[in-house]
């Protein structure tokens, strides 16, 4: 449709298909199969489907092809195959790209789950994995090898907020013919440059900042269409973990605001940053872009602005972390993130309890350590809140 559309501009209008009604908003085509006028039209799908032409929800549909369309339209990418959540989207991504006897170089920061597939699951089926410290270039390359498959990062990492360096990254799995697959979550798709700087593959939890209300699971894996059609579908197809159509519908409705609920809260997450900075209760403040941030030039480089994301150490570990926790009245306990609605976790017990404690110590995981997932509020009723939460730790 658009190509030299405005982000914004796309997200409400691109990918669309309006069926003989005419109707405004999309439809939601909430069937499971398609009915064919003849045998031999069915046979020939089969063998070949169209654009415009579906055979079974599970290999797509017409609200999820609307909405694959449009992520794709805003990401740059030449095509896009949605899942049921963002792990089906890390899981199929790494899965259909990887065999036996392959090697994967990841980074060590990864979100639990996305770790249980790498050190768990993959070895199991025959994958040679080999972790680094994600923002040491040199053990980058070190790891990376002539016969390397693929390499896998968080583009900003869960919930520290480390960032890697998409592009030497990327230059150096080139250099071997490794595919770069990324996680692309925190960094959402208003900020990111992944593809522009080198990733091949980029990944998302449509469940946090698309969705952004907390409502449904999704993910979605865009690339080369070559790769989307050839290599992810085949797997997606055969194993099952496609999106629905009425998930997808509700991202198509999401993505629609996109843009506005990222930057506000954004702007609010930067704020925070800059009045928590030096706080005498807090040991450190995670923000990308602030000055105190060890990649604060990077993270200006690779990030237009620092995202929604912040995390602050409150010094006195885990009591004092809960206290704060506890007290807070707009912040909601919850471990999901990108919402309207502000969210507050501790990892170390919830989302990454899973690691011994020494991993989660070299992650930097800390017992204070409380991840903020800054909503659409106003600004200084969160900081109020978190300030009164603060004198009681």
């Amino acid at each position: 449709m658009g190509n030299n559309w405005k982000t914004r501009t796309k997200l409400v209008h691109e990918g669309i298909r309006r069926s003989q009604y005419g109707e405004v908003a999309e439809a939601l085509f909430l069937t499971q199969g398609f009915v064919y006028d003849s045998a031999e039209q069915a046979e020939a799908r089969f063998i070949e489907a169209g654009d415009d032409e579906f055979i079974y929800a599970r290999y797509g549909n017409p609200t999820v092809r609307m909405f694959e369309d449009r992520i794709a339209a805003i990401e740059g990418a030449e095509d896009a195959f949605a899942t049921a959540s963002g792990m089906a989207a890390v899981n199929a991504a790494l899965m259909s790209t990887l065999r036996a006897g392959d090697h994967l170089v990841s980074a060590r920061a990864l979100f639990g789950s996305c770790l249980y597939i790498v050190e768990e699951i993959l070895p199991r089926f025959g994958v040679e994995v080999t972790l680094v410290d994600g923002t040491d270039l040199d053990q980058w390359q070190a790891a990376i090898r002539p016969g390397t498959k693929a390499v896998f990062f968080e583009t900003l990492s869960n919930p520290t907020l480390e960032l890697i360096d998409i592009k030497s990254v990327s230059d150096l799995a080139r250099d071997v013919g490794a595919t770069v697959i990324v996680d692309n979550v925190f960094a959402t798709p208003i900020y990111s440059r992944a593809f522009e700087l080198g990733a091949e593959v980029v990944v998302y939890s449509t469940t946090k900042h698309i969705d952004g209300q907390g409502r449904c699971l999704g993910g979605v894996v865009l690339g080369t269409r070559d790769y989307i059609r050839k290599t992810l579908e085949p797997y997606l197809k055969h194993t099952g973990g496609a999106m629905s159509p009425f998930n997808a519908w509700v991202m198509l409705k999401g993505l629609e605001t996109l843009d506005l609920r990222v930057r506000a809260a954004t702007a609010s997450a930067a704020a925070l940053a800059d009045a928590l900075a030096g706080h005498p209760k807090l040991a450190r403040v995670i923000f990308p872009h602030l000055p105190s941030h060890p990649q604060h030039r990077l993270a200006k480089a690779q990030m237009a602005a620092g995202g929604t994301m912040l995390s602050i150490d409150v010094k006195g570990g885990q009591t004092a972390a809960f206290k704060v926790l506890n007290a807070l009245k707009i912040f909601t306990i919850s471990n999901n993130l990108g919402d309207a609605k502000s969210i507050v976790t501790h990892p170390a017990t919830t989302t990454h309890q899973r690691l011994g404690e020494d991993q989660r110590s070299a992650l930097g995981i800390t017992p204070g350590l409380i991840r903020i997932s800054v909503g659409i509020e106003d600004t200084a009723d969160l900081l109020a809140d978190l300030t009164q939460a603060l004198d009681r730790a």
